[in-house]
């Protein structure tokens, strides 16, 4: 378990009276289980501070997960650590005095040069290298240590044995590192310096428990571990005080001692006090949405507008309608479908109409593109010999093709009502089911991932241009800001030391000199423009003028700048890769903003209910309702502040093109019968009127 202060730290037991549905707070990886709030984000707040250590490496600065972590990752390690060098480790770690710097030093050096029965490593045979094991270590002849060794092959089966000197064997190095080392001795120790094994470690690889006769008078075994002797200690710190008595240190005097003591007294029961009464730590943010709790320096916070829910197709098919569309709209050139409006393709897939030109078309592309793809579904229509072109009397064909290779019960059933050319007669359900396995399909054709790759590529490439487009301004604006200190601190040093050195030199020339520089200034006041205008003033106007200039070009320059900014993220856009969402707020529901529909879509946190925010107003009133004090309220802020501009414009220009359908409708009414428009000129019909402009021909 981590450590705390370098100290074993418990953790809170768990209560045994808990009710069935009592509500409770439960810490993930403590598995802790409170009863009050407080208690809980007390406890979790200690927990995320970086005061832990791990047991195992003794790593510190840590929070108590990446402490526990720390020890799962070391523990995994020292599992690993050779078996056969064990014993001798151990030997050498019990009831050593030394650091365990010293003492992983000494390990180490030990191994290095002594050779132990069952390691494996490399041996000079017959002018090469080979792998072996070490048998046996036999003793010493002329100071030289021989080994016996068994060859092994690659499968590391003995194959021979033979005696070689140690000279011949080769160990490149130590198969672990001196962290492993440190790790493995503490994790086999319960304390250091004397170092004392684990009764399990000790006894596994028969070490001796007894203490060497050096260290039995400093300690001694209670309840089977070794512990310091107090006693003897005392009896020499007392021996030491009297020395020092004898020799002239006078202790305190009585009155002195009782205050002291009285002190003492008072400070001891005030940290008792303390003890008993926990602290409540500052509370670091952010934290889950969930816990956050009113507080006083909490910002006024908006009333969470209600989102809308007026959908034309059922509330669970909501998600399928959006996906669809989004797919078909985004790959519109890869499909040669020319993009339609949400609004028109909800409208149209609850209409009743059989062949609508926009679902037609819709269909066409997708099964075109699987058509294209010499996959399932190619083979599938070349068995019945099917025209290679599809059009809008054989769609329905080819879509009942596509239904019979899918095999699925739930749309199988709906080939009937297509074959006898009531399409449109089917559940909306029914409608959307059929185009999600499509995308599906075709989002694992080659065209389609092909395409992908070539926008990931662009994307790539325009936003390594932007990012050094960046960096090159960065670097001009840097050398201008250095440009302008310079010439700033030029015209200081000039104003400020000519005149100082005319009057120094004034004065140090004396009278004589003054009558010449009376002179001299006579001489150059003769020298002056007869219009008696000052050239230090025309360079001035003429200064004046040019700054305007220099303004309005700066401001052009800022301008084509943003403009090309505003380029190239336009152009990334464009290479869609994915649509995700805009964040989640405290309850796991789910915002999404589609590039294409100017609004932002609320799904909840099981998808089973869907809305929509369709008005900057009720976007401001949703951004100032979030608090960012809670993680997943935080980064669905700071998002919508990221994409606030881009957002406004597509809602702003989805109001006016709403207001301007509504207003064409209230003129469609108030016509006379006589001169009524016929239907198709209807805003709410317009999805009748739908032209593929990108059609093949």
């Amino acid at each position: 378990m981590p450590l705390l202060k370098r100290k074993p730290y418990v953790l809170s037991e768990l209560p045994t009276d808990l009710k069935p549905r009592q509500r409770v707070y439960q810490i993930r990886f403590t598995r802790e289980i409170f009863r009050d709030y407080d208690e809980y984000l007390t406890k979790i707040n200690l927990y995320r501070q970086r005061v832990w250590t791990c047991k195992v490496t003794a790593k510190t600065n840590l929070t108590y997960e990446e402490a526990l972590v720390s020890e799962l990752n070391a523990t995994e390690k020292i599992q690993k650590f050779p078996y056969e060098l064990i014993p001798s480790v151990l030997q050498t770690v019990q009831f050593s005095m030394l650091s365990l710097k010293d003492l992983v030093s000494t390990i180490t050096e030990k191994l290095q040069y002594h050779l132990l029965v069952g390691e494996e490593l490399y041996g000079k045979r017959d002018d090469c290298v080979s792998l072996c094991q070490i048998i046996k270590v036999l003793e010493e002849v002329d100071n030289k240590t021989r080994y016996e060794v068994a060859w092994l092959d690659k499968d590391k089966k003995r194959i021979g044995t033979a005696v070689v000197n140690a000279e011949d064997l080769i160990r490149k190095k130590l198969p672990f590192t001196r962290e492993v080392l440190k790790s493995f001795i503490r994790e086999s120790t319960y304390r250091n310096v004397p170092w004392v094994l684990h009764d399990k470690w000790a006894q596994e690889h028969a070490i001796s428990t007894d203490p060497p006769e050096e260290i039995r008078s400093k300690y001694f075994f209670k309840d089977g571990h070794l512990v310091i002797n107090k006693k003897k200690r005392k009896t020499e710190d007392d021996k030491q005080n009297i020395t020092e008595t004898r020799n002239g240190q006078v202790g305190k005097s009585k009155n002195k001692l009782e205050r002291e003591k009285s002190e003492g007294l008072v400070m001891e029961r005030s940290a008792e006090k303390e003890d008993f009464e926990p602290k409540k730590e500052p509370i670091n943010y952010p934290i889950d949405d969930l816990l956050v709790r009113p507080g006083p320096d909490d910002p006024v916070f908006t009333d969470r507008p209600s989102p809308s829910r007026d959908f034309t197709v059922p509330m669970d098919c909501v998600g399928d309608l959006l996906m669809v569309w989004d797919f078909v709209s985004s790959f519109g050139r890869l499909l040669h479908l020319f993009p339609f409006s949400l609004q028109d393709f909800e409208n149209a897939i609850c209409h009743k109409d059989s062949n609508l030109i926009i679902i037609v078309e819709t269909y066409s592309a997708l099964l075109r593109l699987l058509v294209k793809d010499d996959g399932q579904y190619f083979t599938a229509i070349q068995e019945k010999k099917r025209k290679p072109k599809i059009t809008m009397i054989t769609w329905t064909e080819y879509l009942c093709d596509f239904l019979e290779m899918i095999e699925m019960p739930e749309l199988s059933s709906c080939i009937p009502t297509i074959k006898r050319g009531h399409y449109g007669l089917l559940e909306t359900h029914a409608k959307l089911g059929i185009f999600r396995e499509l995308i599906a399909q075709s989002l694992a054709t080659d065209l389609v991932r092909k395409k992908l790759d070539e926008y990931i590529e662009e994307r790539q490439t325009l936003a390594a241009t932007k990012r050094g487009e960046a960096i090159e301004e960065g670097r001009k604006k840097r050398e201008e800001k250095e440009r302008l200190k310079a010439e700033s601190a030029a015209v200081q040093e000039a104003n400020g030391h000519g005149p100082e050195n005319n009057n120094t030199s004034d004065d140090a020339l004396g009278n004589s000199d003054g009558k010449k520089s009376s002179k001299k200034q006579k001489v150059d006041v003769k020298d002056q423009p007869e219009s008696g205008k000052d050239p230090s003033k025309k360079e001035a106007n003429k200064m004046t003028l040019q700054q305007p200039k220099a303004d309005k070009k700066e401001t052009t320059e800022k301008k084509s700048i943003e403009q090309r900014r505003e380029y190239l993220q336009r152009e990334i856009d464009k290479r869609f890769i994915r649509t995700e969402p805009l964040g989640k707020d405290k309850d796991y529901n789910r915002y999404w903003f589609f590039r294409r529909d100017g609004r932002i879509f609320v799904e909840s946190w099981d998808s089973k209910q869907w809305g929509y925010y369709s008005t900057k107003e009720e976007l401001d009133a949703f951004k100032g309702s979030l608090n960012r004090k809670g993680v997943r309220e935080r980064a669905l802020q700071s998002q919508l502040e990221k994409s606030y501009s881009k957002i406004c414009f597509e809602l702003q220009k989805r109001s006016k093109d709403v207001a301007q359908k509504i207003a064409m409708e209230e003129a469609v009414l108030r016509r006379s019968t006589r001169v009524r428009a016929p239907p198709r000129d209807n805003p709410a019909v317009a999805f009748l009127k739908y032209v593929n402009k990108w059609k093949e021909d």
